[in-house]
């Protein structure tokens, strides 16, 4: 349905009655619309880090993997655009760079484990959310521009601008 049309115009009621439930039986599950989109990002987020970690398996090298990662994101959100705007409209509840063991989704554990093996044994707090924080908005970035028609969408661009050894990072 996200993909027919924007997700601000799907109710509950209309997403019940395509899963052939009653009404009442969604609302038991979620006390609101935004507490559904809420849930669909997660999952999305979810899914697209087992997608991630599935592309980055391929590789032994730790920039290699990294790159994989975002080579990853940017297809996904191409890939599932309806998708990727519910995920990307859905704020985060905590500091995506808080670093620690919470509840986050597993692309974002996923980035924060890749960005403290890039920063090195000993590095700083600050230096683990730059190399995170960096990475995200070059690969969110980059997916938004494609997405929104300012950058054609082009596999070899996508490498090219993924490059984590482009970008200074020679940490094997």
């Amino acid at each position: 349905m996200l993909e027919e049309r924007e997700d601000a115009d799907l109710s509950l009621r209309e997403i019940a009655r395509s899963v052939g439930v009653s009404a009442t039986a969604v609302y038991r599950h979620f006390p609101d619309k935004e507490a559904l989109r809420a849930a669909l990002a997660s999952a999305a987020y979810d899914r697209m880090g087992e997608a991630q970690r599935a592309a980055a398996s391929a590789y032994e090298d730790v920039l290699d993997q990294f790159q994989a990662t975002g080579r990853t994101y940017v297809r996904f959100a191409l890939d599932h655009p309806a998708l990727f705007r519910l995920m990307s409209s859905m704020g985060p509840h905590d500091d995506l760079f808080a670093l620690d063991d919470g509840e986050d989704d597993d692309a974002s554990k996923l980035l924060r484990d890749y960005a403290f093996r890039l920063a090195g044994e000993g590095a700083s707090i600050d230096t683990v959310r730059a190399i995170a924080m960096r990475s995200w908005a070059l690969v969110h970035g980059l997916a938004v521009l494609m997405l929104q028609g300012y950058v054609p969408r082009d596999e070899a661009l996508i490498d090219a601008v993924v490059d984590t050894r482009a970008l200074g990072m020679n940490r094997s």
